[in-house]
């Protein structure tokens, strides 16, 4: 991101919560939420506004270092949620940026996987955050543009690598997401703090991946794809089968390579600014009733990792299936140990 661009996202995030905080007459009938791109069925939001008369607007973002900065700029004071990723959550709950939760509002946190809480080891028993999806990352593949290219593959991140798909291909512009995804390769923790482990993963990006790839691409890699320009991307599923047409979904392989990749929990807190708590409350215990959590899942075709028994009202294949996440593993917060991760990441990602 160039400079001008930065500092004009900054005086956006300054800003806007200026704007939505002077446009809100009525707090009790207006809920902000500050989600991930693609993330947020409209579907949902009706039937919450339907039910309780509580209109939500939502913001996005596409990585939870753009997030953080915009709520360190002073422009998240507008949010009543905010969907951070595990380890964002992690450094929230410690820098005393969000609520405590009022679990009395909240009785549909039975439906929470068991496993949910194991592997949530920040917030085990959900005091200041609830899981909103348990997933991982992973590549998707254009099968047709492959197959008429004569191209085989195998299901790997190793894929990165294969010269002949130079200029057809886009990782995540995401330190942790991309380190991650070279560190599982060589059969190391996505959360290694080892320098030695660390300097061969970014060789591994820097001479056999990046070479081969157009850029590194958190916003606009869906619609490249959708558009038939990538071939090959390091995705979340939803953004990717959200820009490709239902009727071309066959043509998609959306996998999570064999060594494993980085799982996510991505939760909803409540931030300590929020201007509509108790509505903040009903949406979320609403998101996890079992029938509405299943209108989210359905919308992506996703497995039912965070709510077991969403998956009785579920009416669509998922793309993956639980088992799979079997050999991830989820990104923690490392806290001073992260430098190691920025210094080698500015040079990979600012390097030519």
């Amino acid at each position: 991101m160039n400079i001008r661009n930065t500092l004009f996202k900054a005086a956006i995030a300054v800003l806007l919560p200026l704007s939505v905080l002077s446009c809100s007459k009525d707090d009790s009938k207006t809920l902000h939420l500050y989600n991930w791109t693609y993330y947020t069925p409209d579907s949902i939001l009706e039937k919450f506004e339907e039910e309780t008369g509580i209109k939500v607007i939502v913001d996005n973002f596409s990585s939870n270092e753009e997030m953080f900065a915009k709520l360190q700029a002073g422009g998240g004071k507008g949010y009543d949620i905010i969907v951070p990723s595990a380890d964002y959550t992690s450094i929230m709950i410690k820098e005393g940026l969000v609520r405590k939760l009022d679990k009395s509002l909240l009785p549909n946190l039975v439906n929470i996987s068991p496993l949910v809480h194991e592997k949530a080891t920040y917030d085990p028993e959900m005091d200041y955050s609830v899981p909103y999806f348990m997933g991982s990352s992973g590549i998707a593949v254009n099968k047709k543009k492959l197959a008429e290219a004569g191209i085989g593959y195998d299901r790997s991140w190793m894929i990165f690598s294969d010269t002949r798909l130079s200029g057809k291909m886009s990782m995540l512009d995401d330190m942790r997401e991309v380190m991650g995804a070279a560190l599982r390769k060589l059969g190391y923790s996505v959360n290694t703090t080892d320098g030695t482990q660390l300097d061969e993963a970014s060789r591994l990006i820097e001479e056999q991946w990046k070479p081969n790839l157009v850029k590194f691409d958190a916003e606009s890699f869906a619609k490249s794809f959708g558009r038939g320009e990538f071939w090959v991307v390091h995705c979340y599923p939803e953004a990717v089968f959200e820009e490709v047409g239902e009727n071309n979904w066959k043509d998609i392989d959306f996998f999570i390579p064999e060594e494993g990749g980085c799982m996510y929990i991505d939760n909803m807190v409540i931030p300590e600014g929020a201007r509509n708590v108790e509505g903040a409350h009903a949406f979320i215990n609403f998101f996890h009733r079992p029938d509405v959590h299943a209108m989210f899942l359905d919308e992506f075709n996703f497995p039912a990792t965070t709510n077991p028994a969403a998956a009785g009202y579920t009416t669509t294949e998922p793309f993956f299936q639980p088992e799979e996440l079997d050999s991830c593993e989820l990104i923690m917060d490392i806290g001073a140990d992260l430098e190691k991760y920025n210094s080698r990441w500015q040079k990979i990602r600012y390097t030519k």
